[in-house]
């Protein structure tokens, strides 16, 4: 991905935040139910693969949220 895809890409999660799915399975995954939140995600997304992305996309908003906040 290209530099300057990658900044509009974050730019748009910044400014229209998670789609309520998303929403879930942040939820789902916060609890330590992940093998639900890849159910979840599956049953939205069509798809293992895309299901499995999208779990290392949320996994990665949560861990670096974390992140910000204790350097803030």
């Amino acid at each position: 991905m290209t530099k300057r895809k990658q900044i509009v890409k974050d730019v748009v999660r910044e400014m229209c935040g998670l789609a309520p799915y998303e929403k879930r399975v942040m939820e789902l995954m916060k609890v330590g139910k992940e093998k639900r939140a890849l159910k979840f995600a599956k049953a939205r997304l069509g798809t293992h693969k895309r299901a499995l992305k999208k779990r290392t996309e949320i996994d990665h908003i949560l861990h670096h949220g974390a992140q910000k906040r204790k350097h803030v």
